[in-house]
């Protein structure tokens, strides 16, 4: 892991990805502080995604407890969220 994404809810995704904009916008809803890595800014990103979870596939998202996910759905975030007190 990266000192750049401990203790912080860290995004990873581009905006032509479909699920990447839904689960932005997810965070954006549920208020949630987050860092967005834009893999298209930022294409060296992409092998730091692909490190963490061990795909290509975005978003990756890593939460502040290490743990991530890789293209989740709208439930798992918001499972995830609760888990760690991050939201109510």
């Amino acid at each position: 892991m990266t000192s750049e994404t401990s203790g912080t809810l860290t995004m990873f995704g581009a905006d032509w990805c479909r699920d990447c904009r839904r689960t932005k916008a997810q965070l954006d809803e549920l208020g949630v502080a987050y860092e967005y890595v834009d893999l298209e800014a930022d294409p060296s990103a992409a092998d730091v995604a692909r490190d963490i979870s061990g795909r290509t596939n975005i978003p990756v998202v890593v939460y502040p407890d290490a743990t991530h996910h890789v293209e989740p759905s709208n439930a798992d975030v918001e499972a995830k969220l609760r888990e760690l007190a991050l939201i109510s």
